[in-house]
């Protein structure tokens, strides 16, 4: 049946045509979609149109709007009309009665209507009331009647919105969020409401209504199509279950996927997640602008007032190399190459969560636009700014989000398509596989004190679930997966093999500890065989509970915690008998014998800088490269004297370098060479800017050992001069006594986030308790530190158990202050 043929009905039969033409419409499987919905809403306009001109007669100043959706020309087969019978106010009766002949005949149709007559003045103060009004006039659309009183109404509509924007948007962003909180988030939901969920059709057209005001403007790319499959979708809705609804219930989906030629229910509802993550990222970054703008105004007629009139200068404050903080935002540095910087993006996704501030919307299309990709296996320092970004526990995730918006994440990690936006049919999961994984690294965030390798926990927190893209199994395909991945970002073999355990096993705990008897050795000894080493087990213990708590409220409780922790326990019995007694001490190298020497000779500090590199990777299709930077590598050699360790460490804190790996030792010298030295060997990289030279370190640092220097003064007049920003919660320092540890010495065990200026503080504390170091190990893991420290007394002996129990805890209390 043609469009002409539709039409023709609605002029021979009236209301009845007109129910006859619509039915066809709708069953016209060759047209769907916006067509549809655009030949839906004209047919209705040219019946109501019939139906106000044989009613209006001779009347004047009267007009017929639609409003809302049908203002937008989008009906969908069970939308309600939303219709405003707007007129001048001189003939209230004639006015009245005309209202009569469109609506009833709407309603002997069994039509939903939403209607109104009013005055334009009417109109207007009631959308001043009603914000709910006031939009649904932003789309007002003429039908019939006297257009100009139509035009004027909108031309007023929407000045007075332009007008009072500043006073409406933020009512407009509380509606909006009560809304999600009531409804959930449409990109979750597995029965999601596709209007009223945040992410749906209500916050697209309050992006359109942001735009309408001038004020601001949401994301164009990919937001009219999103808009488009979120209505597609809900007509499919109204065909198949013949009711206005917009829920998309589990036991509809199939027949709705059905209607829209997709594979399956579970095509269907990730078509509706990516529309929904389309929507939502677009009004988080819409609604920031709107504020950003809103405080700019209220602030501006003050600083033009201090500034004489002139323009201010945005503020741009320094958080990593390219990196700077700009009007709540994390931006770009004016200097940063995204198409030389293949790492820029993953440090921009760091310094923004660890500050716990957005990405600005600019800087990741730039990004996106321009960066080179991360050559195979990454730099050490890709590899470090994925952990400290997946180690920011909440602020992860907007951030990931962000990158995600445009594409980055699956540049980065390919496998990764295969989980997004996936669902998961199961009323355990409140999440889908993509977002369960972050919101695990995010619970593992809390537990990286409890652990010697949060690096590997926080790595295999984001790739436990990888599997559940492919068939069979999601373990053993996620293990396999995960030896690629691993591999791929730059972890050693062994390393690469822990995490294939750990996702291979990532139920191997809950499982077993609720399904089986723990009172049989056979069960403990199976896991312990499967777990392999006592590293290992603590790792999956603290992976096991993140995943639990990300899973959602029924998925962890505190039996489900006891007995998972009592089968930790009788597993880590059977695994015990290693020593990690203190690590051997390599023979020095020349150079290091060389500085060793030297520092005797001139009873002062010498140090030498070299930059650390690895071979290039190979990229198909790219040449080789220059070598990639791990750092640089710094050797100091100190004649023995007390206060060695928080000497050099404040003075690298004062240059704002990064300390990634450090080791302090005594150094055995060569026979006929009488003297002690220490010597340390730090691995560094500069937060932002060049590396300071050799000489300026060297001369700071025998400032520091003779007290000329105030490192500490020096680092709080820093922390001062920079406003604290409320960035990432971490969990709290833990230091413990390592008992059994060593034979020859106490080892404090430090873990805690790392800071600027956090070894000088560890290093002035162990100093005070007047605890003597043999040797230190220090590791930087992303955002954490796990260091360990080998004491004695002044004598060189061991500390006694209540003496280490309370260095340790004095530690803590530092930490902690």
């Amino acid at each position: 049946m043609t469009s002409t043929d539709v039409h023709k009905d609605v002029e021979d039969s009236g209301p009845s045509g007109y129910a006859a033409a619509r039915l066809r419409l709708l069953q016209e499987g060759a047209r769907s979609g916006p067509p549809r919905r655009s030949a839906l809403s004209d047919l209705t306009d040219e019946w109501l149109s019939g139906l106000f001109t044989a009613g209006a007669e001779a009347l004047r100043g009267v007009s017929l709007i639609a409003v809302g959706g049908y203002g937008r020309g989008e009906l969908s087969p069970r939308s309600d009309l939303d219709l405003v019978l707007l007129h001048d106010g001189s003939d209230s009766g004639a006015v009245a009665a005309l209202a009569d002949r469109i609506w009833y005949p709407v309603w002997d149709l069994g039509l939903a209507l939403d209607h109104s007559v009013r005055t334009p003045a009417e109109a207007r103060k009631t959308a001043a009331e009603d914000l709910k009004v006031q939009l649904g006039l932003l789309d007002a659309r003429h039908i019939a009647g006297d257009l100009g009183l139509t035009a004027g109404l909108r031309t007023a509509v929407l000045a007075d919105w332009r007008n009072q924007a500043p006073k409406r948007l933020p009512e407009l962003q509380e509606l909006c969020a009560e809304r999600a909180e009531r409804q959930g988030e449409l990109q979750y939901l597995l029965e999601p409401d596709l209007k009223e969920a945040r992410g749906g059709l209500r916050d697209a057209t309050a992006l359109r209504a942001v735009a309408a005001s001038w004020l601001a403007d949401a994301p164009r790319e990919g937001l009219d199509d999103a808009r488009r499959r979120l209505l597609d979708v809900r007509d499919a809705l109204h065909l198949t279950t013949g009711r206005a609804t917009d829920r998309l219930a589990l036991q509809e989906q199939d027949q709705v996927a059905a209607e829209l030629g997709l594979l399956d229910a579970d095509t269907l509802l990730r078509q509706v997640y990516e529309a929904a993550r389309v929507i939502s990222y677009a009004s988080d970054v819409t609604w920031r602008e709107v504020g950003r703008v809103l405080r700019s105004r209220a602030v501006r007629p003050r600083l033009r007032a201090m500034l004489g009139g002139g323009k201010p200068v945005a503020e741009r404050s320094p958080l990593a190399e390219g990196v700077v903080e700009q009007d709540g935002e994390v931006v770009l540095a004016r200097a940063a190459r995204p198409d030389r910087d293949p790492v820029l993006p993953l440090r921009a996704a760091a310094a923004a969560a660890q500050a716990g501030l957005p990405l600005s919307l600019h800087a990741v299309r730039r990004m996106a636009a321009g960066v080179r990709p991360l050559p195979t296996p990454w730099p050490a320092e890709a590899r470090e700014q994925l952990v400290t970004l997946l180690g920011s526990g909440q602020p992860t995730i907007d951030v990931w989000e962000a990158l995600e918006a445009e594409g980055l994440i699956t540049q980065m990690l390919p496998d990764w398509e295969r989980v997004r936006c996936r669902p998961q049919r199961n009323a355990v999961h409140i999440w889908t596989v993509d977002r369960h994984l972050i919101e695990t690294a995010v619970r593992a965030s809390e537990f990286t004190r409890r652990v010697h390798r949060p690096d590997l926990l926080l790595v295999a927190a984001l790739l436990h679930d990888i599997g559940k893209g492919w068939p069979g199994d999601h373990s053993v395909a996620g293990e396999i997966i995960a030896k690629d991945v691993a591999a791929r970002i730059g972890f050693d073999r062994d390393d690469v093999a822990v995490l294939a355990a750990l996702v291979r096993h990532h139920l191997l705990l809950v499982d077993t500890a609720t399904r089986r008897d723990l009172e049989d050795p056979a069960t403990v000894r199976s896991v312990a065989e499967a777990v392999g080493s006592q590293g290992t087990l603590e790792l999956l213990h603290a992976l096991t509970e993140a995943d639990a708590l990300a899973t959602g409220p029924a998925a962890w409780s505190s039996w489900r915690g006891s007995l998972v922790a009592d089968l930790v326990k009788r597993v880590a019995a059977v695994l015990a008998g290693d020593d990690l007694d203190e690590p051997e001490a390599a023979a020095p190298t020349a150079e290091q014998e060389r500085l060793a020497i030297e520092a005797v000779a001139t009873g002062s500090p010498v140090l030498s800088l070299r930059a650390q590199t690895e071979p290039p990777a190979l990229t198909e299709g790219q040449p080789a490269g220059d070598p990639e930077p791990l750092g640089v590598e710094l050797l100091i050699a100190v004649p023995d004297q007390p206060r060695v360790l928080p000497a050099v460490a404040g003075v690298l804190a004062v240059h704002r370098l990064t300390v990634r790996t450090a080791e302090l030792r005594a150094l055995d010298l060569p026979d006929g060479v009488e003297g002690s030295v220490l010597l340390l060997n730090w691995r560094v990289a500069a937060q932002y800017g060049s590396l300071p030279q050799a000489a300026r370190l060297r001369a700071d640092l025998v400032r520091a050992l003779d007290g000329s220097l105030d490192v500490a003064g020096r680092l709080a007049e820093r922390d001062a001069a920079y406003p604290r920003r409320r960035g990432v919660v971490a969990p709290a320092a833990r230091v413990t006594v390592a008992s059994a540890a060593s034979r020859h010495a106490t080892v404090i065990e430090v873990r805690a986030q790392d800071a600027p200026g956090l070894l000088f503080r560890i290093g002035r504390a162990l100093e005070d308790a007047g605890v003597r170091m043999r040797s230190a190990h220090v590791s930087t893991l992303g955002a954490n530190a796990v260091d360990a420290f080998y004491v004695t007394d002044g004598k060189g002996a061991q500390l006694g158990a209540g003496e280490a129990a309370s260095v340790a805890r004095k530690l803590e209390e530092t930490l902690r202050g």
